[in-house]
């Protein structure tokens, strides 16, 4: 059996009874249980402020290799990731050929007043001279997102049976990084050496995703519970979002850190090129985390530290 993505809407999270909040909070449990992804709509993010940030993004890729140049960086830093950079295969110990991406990555800038912690966590963000705008538009989405999370992680400790706060101790000060990835077109990557993605095969690292996407011949795809690679479905008025393997780890497996990739661009569709706003929540840089305890979990995983779990990620899928 083929594992489906439901589509949930938040209206009834948002705005509804009790009752309501509980039913939205069941199929969440149940989505994470198998497909370990959904949709969300009546997320209350503008339409205007998505399309204004794939808009400015675009305005970025388009400049001159030497011009995004001057704002290069490495995985984890911000600023932007030229091609070759990464290989996210390698964070499941998939070997793969260099993701056939370009990226744009922004983070939590929110100093804490400890210069040691602000220097390796909350460093500025970098934006470039040349679109003024770029950083009050991706700004504004980034506090969207970072407020659309902490619902979500409100909502994710209701499906679990949880107090509604049980979340916030670990998102005090939290870390969080945005991708804004490019796909280009065949027609200036050519042809995809074997075994090369997009993005290839991984899990996300931290607690829930926030994904914007474009639907297209080479884009997302989902591995069942079936061992299957399935397109993952598309609504251009949804967030696409799954949990990462901290979220997974926190819940003793009862939900899925689903593997996911993106195909290369397709000799079908030469000319496609696609942009994903990809926001990736995490938690407070030194949370401890220790799993769930049965009925809710189902193994028992060492207290895993945030911070030095995600900079154990970041070294594996970068390229050398």
């Amino acid at each position: 059996m083929t594992t489906s993505v439901p589509s949930i809407d938040l209206q009834p999270w948002f705005h509804g009874d009790d009752r309501d909040r509980a039913e939205v909070a069941a199929r969440v449990d149940e989505a994470l249980q198998t497909a370990g992804f959904l949709l969300i709509t009546g997320h209350e993010v503008s339409t205007d402020l998505r399309d204004d940030t794939r808009a400015v993004a675009r305005e970025f890729f388009a400049l001159p290799e030497d011009v995004k140049q001057r704002y290069a960086t490495a995985v984890g830093g911000r600023g932007w990731l030229p091609p070759g950079a990464e290989a996210n295969g390698y964070a499941e110990g998939t070997p793969t050929p260099p993701d056939l991406k370009e990226s744009f990555t922004a983070a939590c800038d929110n100093p804490t007043g400890d210069p040691r912690v602000d220097a390796e966590w909350f460093a500025p963000n970098v934006w470039p001279a040349e679109l003024p705008r770029m950083r009050e538009v991706v700004g504004e989405y980034l506090d969207e997102m970072h407020a659309l999370s902490d619902e979500l992680m409100a909502l994710c400790a209701v499906a679990l049976g949880l107090d509604v706060d049980y979340f916030e101790p670990f998102l005090t000060e939290p870390t969080y990084g945005f991708n804004i990835n490019w796909y280009p077109p065949l027609t200036r990557v050519g042809p995809p050496a074997e075994g090369q993605f997009r993005i290839g095969p991984h899990t996300d690292f931290g607690t829930v995703t926030v994904l914007d996407r474009e639907p297209g011949l080479g884009g997302l795809q989902i591995y069942t519970q079936d061992g299957e690679w399935v397109d993952a479905p598309f609504d251009p008025a949804a967030f696409t979002v799954n949990i990462g393997d901290l979220m997974a780890r926190w819940t003793g497996d009862r939900w899925r850190s689903t593997r996911h990739r993106v195909l290369p661009p397709s000799p079908d569709a030469p000319a496609e090129d696609l942009m994903s706003l990809v926001f990736f929540y995490e938690a407070n840089h030194d949370a401890v985390v220790e799993s769930l305890a049965p009925p809710i979990g189902r193994r028992s995983y060492p207290p895993t530290n945030w911070g030095a779990y995600l900079k154990e990620k970041l070294a594996a899928i970068t390229v050398s």
